[in-house]
């Protein structure tokens, strides 16, 4: 492998200005960077990163945190802020927290021990007291949750409008009897989501029956003991809504091998409008979260608060309803 001095020897000129020529913070005259680049090219050197890294203080890295690695929705969010890092010459380096505070703990030491620049957290298990802590040691964007106190950086959905649009959804189309099945409620989106249903139904003058909320874990398999749950307490429903896709996906189901005709028996609505709400029959109503807006907006405040620039990206983001053709009046 090639070294430094061998380049500077070919190039005919100093290691100190082979730095420059890299590092491209102090001008260098046209025809000296172009024996240097050209040196580089023929010896096939490559830069030791690291080494740069601690000489500019800079590591032209960013680290991401994750609650897990799976699903359309991580898919949208890795790919959007990796294509966004890219285009600043930025690289992405990526740590799952597999939805445990220790684990999630580790993957913050593993890459500020990297040297990432600053740090993109999703992150359900982190207290805002240990995010609001970090963020005085290392510049921080927090997606897909709104922390109080550290609000400019937080790039987030209004989850509870979106509820709201599905749970609305199902009363305009005459449903008064409406089922509904949340996340894990010790998340914020989960919560958040409860709370558009019930502010839809209230609007309404519609009675909340307690027994008609079921918790669920995001998991199709939950979709499926909810709607069972429902039944064996003997529950009313002429409408379902669901807090995620894939949990809407196994109440139908559920349903469909009861006999259920959707939406002739249940109507049902779905969150996420993941790219598998299309294939399923009947196509499933849902909640557009609009993740790749949002990926783009918290890289954007994550590289504004690198270069010290305002904070001027839009931090909250609505969500929409995606009509298909699990939604009917009541029979």
């Amino acid at each position: 492998m090639s070294t430094i001095r061998e380049v500077a020897r070919l190039a005919r000129v100093s290691p100190a200005t082979v730095s420059r020529v890299m590092n491209g913070e102090v001008p260098v005259a046209e025809h000296t960077r172009q024996r240097v680049e050209d040196a580089m090219r023929h010896l096939g050197y490559r830069p030791n990163s690291f080494a740069r890294s601690l000489a500019s203080n800079r590591s032209d890295c960013i680290g991401l945190v994750i609650s897990h690695l799976t699903g359309p929705f991580m898919g949208t969010l890795m790919t959007t802020l990796e294509e966004q890092l890219r285009l600043n010459q930025k690289s992405l380096l990526v740590a799952s927290g597999h939805d445990e505070l220790t684990r999630e703990k580790e993957s913050i030491d593993f890459l500020m021990s990297r040297r990432c620049d600053g740090l993109l957290i999703q992150s359900d298990r982190l207290s805002d007291d240990a995010l609001i802590k970090l963020a005085q040691e290392i510049p921080l964007v927090v997606i897909n949750r709104r922390i109080p106190g550290l609000e400019e950086q937080c790039s987030h959905v209004d989850n509870c409008q979106g509820s709201y649009l599905a749970t609305r959804h199902l009363i305009n189309n005459g449903h008064r009897h409406i089922a509904y099945i949340t996340g894990p409620l010790w998340k914020q989106d989960a919560a958040q989501r409860l709370e558009g249903y019930r502010l839809a139904m209230e609007e309404a003058g519609l009675m909340l029956d307690e027994a008609a909320i079921i918790e669920g874990n995001w998991l199709e398999s939950s979709g499926r003991n909810a709607v069972l749950t429902l039944r064996e307490r003997g529950v009313r429903f002429t409408a379902l809504a669901v807090g995620n896709d894939d949990m809407a996906i196994g109440a139908m189901l559920q349903m469909q091998e009861w006999g259920w005709r959707i939406p002739k028996d249940v109507s049902l609505v779905g969150f996420d409008d993941e790219v598998y709400a299309h294939f399923v029959t009947p196509g499933l109503t849902s909640v557009h979260v609009p993740v790749d807006a949002m990926a783009q907006s918290a890289s954007a405040q994550l590289l504004s608060l690198l270069d010290g620039q305002p904070l001027d990206s839009q931090r909250c983001f609505m969500t929409h309803l995606v009509e298909r053709k699990t939604v009917a009046p009541p029979s």
